[in-house]
């Protein structure tokens, strides 16, 4: 499929590099080693991800630029990432958190690109992302669950975790004046379509952790059309200082 879809291969390729650049932080501060590794392997899956969707991007719109260019030469104002993935590491359990609502959303988001036939180079990246996801599924709600059915600090620490981050999930569902453009190509549907399905999903993890779903009549939002929050460029200014600083070196 041709034509300028890359802003919406943005919307997929940022969501998965800024959050597994946020995870690669963990890479030797893990609670226990064997999470330590679980982390950096999820963050190693959605650059992964990235990669693939980047590179997709570049060609697509037409301006010689690759993966690495889309990557480490656009400003925080370029990136079209959801604002829940540039937060902060916070504690373990802002993480796991932040990762099991992110999950949710993108399992359905990933398995409806992959049903489509209508774009197949997408399909196949999306098909292979499946994969993936579903094991950063499985492993961000087991710590919901054994979290939240824990000891007591642990039950207020990740409830405290999951009502402070509630407020960007209304993101997800948001399309930006999209839902169109998805509507003629038949790429994807309206992201709202997917609000209920993940709320579902999300609530009866929550139930088996003991925990109580949060509610919030106030979204944010604004990572899509490049407004975001100051974390962004902290986060990008360590990721792309060695790029920017030697352009075009090789290794």
């Amino acid at each position: 499929m041709e034509g300028n879809n890359s802003p919406w291969l943005l919307w997929l390729a940022d969501d998965a590099l800024i959050l597994g650049q946020r995870l690669s932080e963990w890479c030797g501060h893990g609670p226990v080693l064997e999470e330590d590794i679980a982390l950096s392997n999820v963050a190693l899956d959605l650059i992964g991800q990235a990669r693939a969707l980047l590179t997709l991007a570049g060609q697509r719109e037409g301006q010689s630029r690759d993966e690495d260019q889309l990557a480490f030469f656009r400003t925080d104002r370029a990136f079209r990432n959801l604002l829940l993935v540039e937060l902060p590491n916070g504690d373990f359990g802002d993480t796991i958190a932040r990762q099991f609502l992110f999950d949710q959303f993108s399992l359905l988001r990933y398995e409806a690109l992959a049903q489509q036939t209508i774009d197949l180079e997408l399909a196949a990246i999306a098909t292979k992302a499946i994969k993936e996801v579903r094991y950063h599924a499985a492993h961000s709600a087991k710590w919901i669950v054994r979290l939240g059915d824990g000891t007591d600090e642990s039950k207020v620490r990740i409830q405290a975790s999951i009502n402070r981050l509630w407020e960007y999930t209304g993101e997800f569902f948001m399309d930006y004046g999209m839902d169109s453009q998805w509507a003629d190509t038949g790429i994807l549907p309206p992201l709202a379509s997917f609000e209920k399905s993940w709320l579902k999903a999300v609530q009866d993890v929550l139930a088996e952790a003991t925990l109580e779903p949060p509610s919030a009549d106030w979204m944010q939002k604004g990572g899509r059309i490049g407004e975001h929050t100051e974390h962004l460029s902290f986060l990008l200014a360590e990721m792309q200082v060695l790029p920017r600083t030697y352009p075009g070196a090789q290794w």
